[in-house]
C-alpha cells in the first residue's frame, strides 16, 4: 500500500536473495519511470510494488503475469481502506494471470476485519487462515498507556516525556499532515531535532526523513497513517499516539511500530474526551487482551462516552511538503527541497 512498506520488502528481498541468480525489481510512484522501466526490461525473478504504479505498468503493456507463481497482498486491509481496492481487483483480474488454482496467493497483515476476509474468499482458493497470538491485538511485549489530555495538554505533555523519559527513537503518530509539520518544528525548536514524513511530501524528503531517523540524526520522528503500516526500523524505543487513530486496527500497527522481534517496547497515547469517545471501548478492549493496566476513567468513557472504535482511520488534512526541520530553526536536516504545493512532476509525467 506504501512506497515506504515497498522499499522495505524490496531491500530485504535483496538481502536475502544475495549471491543467488533471483533479481528483485521494485516499482512505486514519485520516481523515475524511465529508470524503473529499464531495470524491469531486462526481467526479474520478484517484483515488489505499490498498486498504482504496477496497475500503470500493466496497462502500458510493460508487465505480463503470465509466468506468475506467487502472488502476496501485504497490508492487504490497508489497500482497501487507501482506496486502492479497484487497483486490486484490476490486477488479480488481469486476463493475463494464472487461474487462482494455478498459483498460490498470500494475504499479510496484522488486522483482518470483515472486509478482508471476504476478499480473501473471492481472491483465494482452498485457504486455511494462520494466525500468531490474538487476531487484532496489540503485542503485549509492548507496555502500553493511556493519558487524559484535552488538545490544548498535548504539546506540554509531549514535551515532559520526552524530557523525563528520553527522546532517542521515539515516533509521534498524528492525524492531519499539517500537524506533523507544526510539530515537528515545535519539537525542533525546543532543542531536540525531528523530522516529519507524510503524504505530501516529496518522495524523496520521505526517504530522507526515514533515513536520518533510522540513522539517530533526528531521534524523532512525526509521522502520519503513512509510517503506521509494515515499516521495521530498528530499535524504536517509543511510540507517541499525540492523536489516537479512529480505528482501532490502526492503534495495533501503530504499536507495532516498537517491541518488535522480541525486544521490548513502549507506547504512550493522548486521549481527548472530546474526540476519542468512539474508540474508548476497543481500546479497553484491547489493552485488557495484551495484559495492559486499563484506567479507571477510561473504562468509565468505555461504559458511557465510547461506540466501539470499528471506523476506518484516515490521515486527514493537506499542507504543502515540507522539510525536515533543526532545533536552529525551519532548516533542513535531510537537503529537503523546501515547501512544495503539488506532486513530483515525476510522478505525473510518463515522459
Amino acid at each position: 500500500p506504501t512506497r515506504e512498506l515497498a522499499i522495505q520488502i524490496a531491500n530485504d528481498a535483496n538481502k536475502y536473495g544475495y549471491d543467488s541468480i533471483l533479481k528483485t525489481v521494485l516499482l512505486y510512484g514519485g520516481t523515475s519511470v524511465s529508470y524503473q522501466l529499464s531495470q524491469l526490461s531486462r526481467g526479474c525473478h520478484i517484483l515488489v510494488a505499490t498498486t498504482g504504479r504496477l496497475k500503470d505498468f500493466v496497462e502500458r503493456g510493460k508487465v505480463s503475469f503470465e509466468k506468475l507463481r506467487y502472488l502476496v497482498l501485504d497490508e492487504a486491509d490497508r489497500m482497501l481502506d487507501m482506496g486502492f481496492e479497484g487497483d486490486v481487483r484490476a490486477i488479480c483480474g488481469h486476463p493475463s494471470i494464472p487461474a487462482k488454482g494455478q498459483r498460490q496467493t498470500l494475504m499479510f497483515s496484522a488486522t483482518f476485519p470483515e472486509s478482508i476476509q471476504m476478499l480473501a474468499r473471492e481472491f483465494l482458493n482452498n485457504s486455511i487462515m494462520l494466525s500468531v497470538g490474538i487476531l487484532g491485538s496489540a503485542n503485549s511485549d509492548v507496555q502500553q498507556r493511556v493519558f487524559k489530555v484535552t488538545q490544548f495538554e498535548k504539546r506540554e505533555k509531549l514535551l515532559e516525556i520526552l524530557n523525563e523519559e528520553g527522546s532517542d527513537r521515539v515516533m509521534v503518530f498524528v492525524e492531519k499532515k499539517k500537524t506533523a509539520d507544526f510539530l515537528a518544528a515545535f519539537i525542533s525548536q525546543k532543542g531536540v531535532k525531528t523530522t516529519s514524513i507524510h503524504g505530501d511530501r516529496y518522495q524523496r524528503q520521505r526517504e530522507e526523513a526515514l533515513l536520518d531517523f533510522r540513522r539517530g540524526v533526528c531521534p524523532v520522528i512525526v509521522a502520519t497513517a503513512v509510517a503506521a503500516r509494515g515499516l521495521d526500523i530498528k530499535d524504536v524505543r517509543h511510540v507517541v499516539n499525540y492523536d489516537l487513530p479512529q480505528s482501532i486496527d490502526e492503534y495495533v500497527h501503530r504499536v507495532g511500530r516498537t517491541g518488535r522481534v522480541g525486544n521490548l517496547g513502549r507506547a504512550t497515547s493522548f486521549y481527548d474526551s472530546d474526540a476519542n469517545g468512539a474508540i474508548a471501548r476497543a481500546l479497553v478492549k484491547t489493552l485488557s487482551e495484551s495484559q495492559q493496566e486499563v484506567p479507571d476513567w477510561l473504562e468509565h468513557e468505555a461504559k458511557y462516552g465510547g461506540s466501539g472504535g470499528d471506523f476506518g482511520g484516515g490521515a486527514g488534512g493537506r499542507s504543502g511538503g515540507q522539510q525536515s526541520y533543526n532545533s536552529d530553526g525551519w532548516g533542513s536536516t535531510s537537503g529537503g527541497a523546501g515547501y512544495s504545493a503539488k506532486p513530483d512532476a515525476e510522478e505525473e509525467d510518463w515522459g
